[in-house]
């Protein structure tokens, strides 16, 4: 049998073999949303994190160890920056033209692309970016770059999240 569940034949019924309907809107790709505001980086809130993400480098917990590796104050662990990202992403899943419909989100992927490390006492600011909007098997893959800066504009991370939105039937 060949045909494309269209409900025209009884074994198939209505929308049987369909996809399901994705509504991201695929203009998102190359928006680049407004800064999100600073986000001053604190000791505790490192140390606080390094706890949760069971990261045990002395540097992470102790001031005095950092300082002896060269850093000003404590450093937080790579996985840190996502707590910077996340005002990004609230824009963009606050976008009223995206499409995306949180209650059908995923994450998919996550990565770090560092210049230096985050620092106790940075002041960062992140600026996201659409880089895709693909369908595969009918979900959405929505792609998103936070480029984060110190208070001097220097480059510090990148983070790059796909966003997976499933399908009305996913």
């Amino acid at each position: 049998m060949n045909h494309k569940g269209d409900g025209e034949h009884p074994e198939c019924g209505p929308g049987v073999g369909r996809l399901p309907v994705v509504s991201v809107n695929p203009e998102l790709v190359g928006r680049t949303f407004p800064p999100a505001p600073p986000y001053l980086v604190g000791r505790e809130k490192v140390r606080e994190f390094a706890r949760a993400t069971f990261a045990t480098n002395p540097i992470h917990h102790e001031a005095d160890a950092a300082r002896a590796a060269g850093y000003d104050d404590v450093v937080a662990p790579a996985t840190f920056a996502v707590v910077v990202q996340e005002a990004t992403l609230a824009q963009l899943l606050a976008e009223p033209d995206a499409g995306i419909d949180f209650s059908r989100v995923v994450h998919g992927e996550q990565k770090f692309t560092y210049d230096r490390p985050i620092v106790a006492g940075d002041e960062l600011t992140a600026t996201l970016t659409v880089t895709s909007v693909k369908t595969l098997g009918g979900n959405a893959m929505v792609t998103a770059e936070s480029a984060v800066v110190d208070a001097h504009g220097e480059h510090v991370v990148t983070a790059t999240s796909t966003l997976v939105v499933r399908g009305d039937d996913a």
